[in-house]
């Protein structure tokens, strides 16, 4: 399976632009956008966005899109995965959009993931992908427990703008798809070997 991830449209039309160019350009079966669809909303923008990709699409919120933002993610196109699990084509997507977990979030997400998930968040685990501005790791120790309890295959996140890449941790590939500044998410096939080439 192919996919296109990203993160951090932040509302910006020209960003959205560059996805729907590798969209036609790598013909993916679906799109996942790790949160920050808009900036600071309103939610309908994130309709608007979302409605424009011609693929199947996953979502979640991210820490600066309104909170209307879910809703709309659920009018749209697009499927929310937040705190959900999505199957395509036996690939199991789990979602957990937002920065501030509760810890009933936390026990729900667990109770979806296994080592064959894709596990969809818009923070990158601590340590990993996170280096924020002057190095400082902005990062979710929640999101990092979850990943060396359960052991996803994959683990696909933003928020960090200064660090899209890809890493590991243990078993799991993490990759920050942030669009940042100049990005366009990440290109991964996802077969018995999962390739990856940041766009």
């Amino acid at each position: 399976m192919r996919l296109i991830a990203i993160a951090d449209i932040h509302g910006r039309q020209y960003v959205m632009n560059e996805l729907l160019k590798k969209v036609e350009e790598y013909s993916p079966e679906i799109v996942v956008i790790c949160g920050d669809i808009t900036h600071f909303g309103p939610g309908e923008l994130a309709k608007t966005l979302l409605d424009q990709i011609p693929v199947k699409t996953l979502a979640i919120h991210g820490n600066v899109d309104s909170e209307d933002v879910p809703s709309y993610i659920d009018k749209s196109k697009a499927e929310n995965i937040h705190l959900r699990e999505y199957v395509y084509k036996n690939v199991k997507f789990v979602g957990l959009g937002g920065n501030h977990y509760s810890p009933d979030e936390i026990k729900k997400a667990k109770s979806l993931l296994d080592e064959k998930t894709v596990f969809v968040t818009h923070i990158p685990p601590y340590k990993v992908l996170d280096n924020a501005i002057f190095g400082i790791h902005a990062g979710s120790r929640d999101i990092r427990q979850l990943l060396e309890e359960k052991r996803p295959k994959l683990h696909l996140c933003g928020h960090i703008h200064e660090r899209p890449g890809f890493d590991k941790i243990n078993d799991t590939i993490v990759v920050n798809c942030s669009a940042g500044k100049r990005g366009a998410g990440a290109l991964i096939d996802l077969n018995d070997e999962i390739e990856i080439e940041m766009l």
